[in-house]
């Protein structure tokens, strides 16, 4: 369903000159996020996200997402701030993104939340309440 709603000009952000860093996703709710699939092709995907005072971008994803599976294959990624529907609000800034282990997640859990308040324990109320396990993805800024 995501898919169907994603705004078009979501696909070329892939195509935009980076920038250096994560400082344009300051004051947004949704940053673009591309992935890459195997053959090399971008897939841009919309994700509540957490920026934390050291640059680091954190997300939460389903573990079984086609996010996470191109993350395992491929940790090159960029990340922009967006609106809902993934329409980019900014170019992008290429990263590398990791997958945390559990002992690691308490961070990026409060970096999260501190971006979304309420409205977000209230999302997680009623996702929570869905069989599917989530991790947490830690992105860094590309060296320049």
């Amino acid at each position: 369903m995501l898919g169907a709603i994603r705004h078009r000009a979501a696909w070329t952000s892939a195509e935009h000159e980076p920038v250096s860093g994560f400082d344009a996703l300051r004051g947004h709710k949704y940053a673009l996020l591309t992935t890459y699939r195997k053959n090399g092709d971008p897939v841009p995907t919309p994700v509540w996200f957490g920026l934390d005072d050291d640059g680091a971008v954190y997300f939460y994803a389903d573990e079984t997402s086609g996010k996470v599976k191109r993350v395992r294959g491929n940790a090159q990624v960029r990340l922009a701030p967006c609106d809902l529907r993934g329409k980019p609000r900014g170019a992008p800034a290429v990263g590398k993104a990791r997958i945390l282990p559990p002992d690691q997640t308490d961070r990026a859990e409060r970096v999260i939340a501190a971006n979304y308040g309420l409205g977000r324990r209230v999302y997680d109320g009623a996702i929570n309440r869905l069989p599917t396990t989530g991790v947490y993805v830690e992105v860094h800024a590309a060296a320049t």
